[in-house]
């Protein structure tokens, strides 16, 4: 999700019978009573921080369902709400140490203060022994790049060490990939992926705060206690994946290869050539497995005239549960991640269930299950989609609200991928406000939601927020509180909501914009188009 500063807000009572159909173009159409309320019961500590499998999934969705019977919309799977995703739930456990041993010098490295592994192999134990490792730079093959970091390199059976994002961000070289902007070559997913496909045992990416988007300890949260996975699908798969620290892995190279020197300079470099480690990797990682089904939720308000063509909104409900103790908290509720977006996009619906007359095309509201784990559900069901894709309009996602208050801008992660944006802008320019870029290009957020998937399937989408700028307190005061919630927050147990300090005017105004883009799309005709310099670009 991008993030933004967790704020708290007052509790309201319960809702009132629902408004009357929307007939005055002047009336609000996004309830901030909506958004309060469901907000407050989905982030509370009765959830427990909503994982997969867990009795905080069965609440989410037994609310969820509730809710929008409640707006009299339609079960969007045939007679019910639900779709089965199939999943494998991975309780893993690794190696407390690990020793680098080199000539004349050893490398002790612990667990969380060097490293963090993990194995979503389906095994029980994955075992990686005596395993060259080797610095492959950044681990990525981008032929419309012209880059190979395995071209002529058999890394079978080895350990591949790489650096996170890609090279124009260490270079800030306009023309070497996106520059600073980050790829998808960049994200950890696709080096782990590529890895795989080139045969290696292990991965292990360096992190550094800048490159990766978030610090350390967001990756100790994230990739330690129980992961989920997709049932295999028959793709390469890694027997460890993990992440070192930027300090363990500059004693790593001093220790290994004092005569090379410059390592990341040399990576960033067309035709880099990959480096010996001189030394082996010898760890492993225990995995106790259940299989079961999480569930994405799915309700449709089905269009007047062309039923057969759609408008998808999305919000994931999960969040990471119950985890470390912090401050003697360990329920991750989840409040901006992703409470925040599933409430809004209820509110979205309801105004919806408001309209005289649905407009002439369906509106389908999705709410997926995993994003967290690896937007396993959003990938789920564009596996497997209840509608054609064919005839999917677009895609509207919602991960995190607006919560610092009405903003002067629409900053629209991915800006320059397709006409979403160019029917963001009008409708941003009728609210007074401007649209920009994602400021921090380099962190990747485009392919950290549930959009990336729908966009990797050929549908254009848009994933588009205010709060880079409050309307009256100015840039400077939203970018201390998106830092504060980054430092403090982020995949923290303090993700949370208690009464008094969240004004939701700024979900209200995203909310209104997000829902009439969105009703623009259901009653036109058009077909939003991809920009041809999108990796995404397809014929339509």
């Amino acid at each position: 999700m991008r993030f933004l500063p967790c704020f708290l807000f007052l509790l309201l009572a319960s809702c009132g019978p629902a408004p009357e159909n929307v007939t005055d173009a002047n009336a609000p159409l996004i309830d901030s009573a909506t958004i309060d309320r469901h907000l407050a019961e989905l982030a509370s500590d009765r959830y427990g921080g909503r994982l997969p499998f867990s009795e905080g999934e069965t609440l989410t969705l037994d609310y969820l369902e509730t809710e929008l019977q409640a707006l009299g919309l339609s079960p969007g799977n045939g007679k019910g709400y639900r779709q089965e995703v199939p999943m494998i739930e991975i309780i893993g456990t690794s190696a407390e140490t690990i020793e680098i041993k080199a000539k004349g010098k050893n490398l002790l490295w612990k667990l969380g203060a060097d490293y963090m592994t993990y194995s979503d192999k389906a095994q029980e134990e994955n075992i990686v022994t005596q395993s060259d490792m080797i610095f492959a730079g950044f681990g990525i093959v981008a032929p419309e790049y012209g880059w190979n970091d395995y071209e002529g390199l058999d890394v079978k059976g080895k350990t591949v060490v790489v650096m996170v994002n890609d090279p124009g961000y260490y270079t800030e070289d306009t023309t070497l990939f996106k520059g600073k902007e980050m790829t998808y070559y960049g994200r950890w997913d696709y080096k782990y992926a590529e890895a795989a496909r080139q045969g290696a045992a292990a991965c292990l990416i360096i992190h550094e705060k800048g490159a990766a988007g978030y610090p350390w300890f967001v990756v100790e949260s994230s990739w330690s206690g129980t992961r989920l996975t997709l049932e295999e699908d028959g793709s390469p798969k890694l027997d460890l994946a993990g992440w070192i620290t930027l300090d363990a892995a500059r004693k790593l190279f001093a220790t290994t290869r004092p005569d090379v020197t410059g390592w990341f300079g040399l990576a960033t470099k067309p035709g880099f050539t990959a480096i010996p480690l001189n030394t082996q990797l010898n760890t492993w990682a225990k995995n106790e497995l259940r299989r079961d089904k999480s569930n994405n939720i799915i309700a449709t308000l089905p269009g007047a005239t062309r039923p057969e063509e759609y408008i998808v909104y999305t919000a994931h409900w999960d969040h990471i549960g119950v985890g470390p103790a912090v401050n003697g908290d360990s329920i991750y509720n989840g409040a901006l991640d992703n409470a925040s977006g599933t409430s809004q996009l209820l509110a979205i619906a309801e105004a919806y269930t408001k309209l005289p007359e649905p407009p002439a095309r369906t509106v389908v509201f999705l709410f997926v299950t995993a994003e967290e784990q690896g937007l396993w559900g959003s990938d789920y069901y564009v596996r497997n989609p209840i509608f054609p894709l064919a005839k999917t309009v677009a895609n509207i996602n919602i991960d995190g609200i607006n919560p610092i208050g009405p903003a002067k801008d629409l900053t629209i992660t991915g800006l320059g991928h397709s006409e979403m944006d160019d029917l963001a802008e009008t409708e941003a320019k009728a609210q007074g406000r401007y649209v920009q870029a994602d400021p921090e290009p380099e962190k990747g957020y485009f392919y950290r939601s549930d959009h990336f998937n729908f966009a990797k399937a050929g549908i254009p989408v848009l994933y588009a927020t205010g709060g880079y700028e409050h309307a009256t307190l100015g840039r400077d005061y939203a970018k201390g509180k998106q830092d504060e919630f980054v430092a403090t927050r982020y995949h923290q147990p303090s993700d949370q909501y208690a009464p008094g300090d969240w004004p939701l005017g700024g979900a209200v105004q995203d909310g209104e914009l997000l829902f009439k883009l969105g009703l623009g799309l259901a009653n036109g005709e058009g077909w939003p188009k991809w920009d041809r310099g999108s990796e995404f670009y397809r014929e339509r």
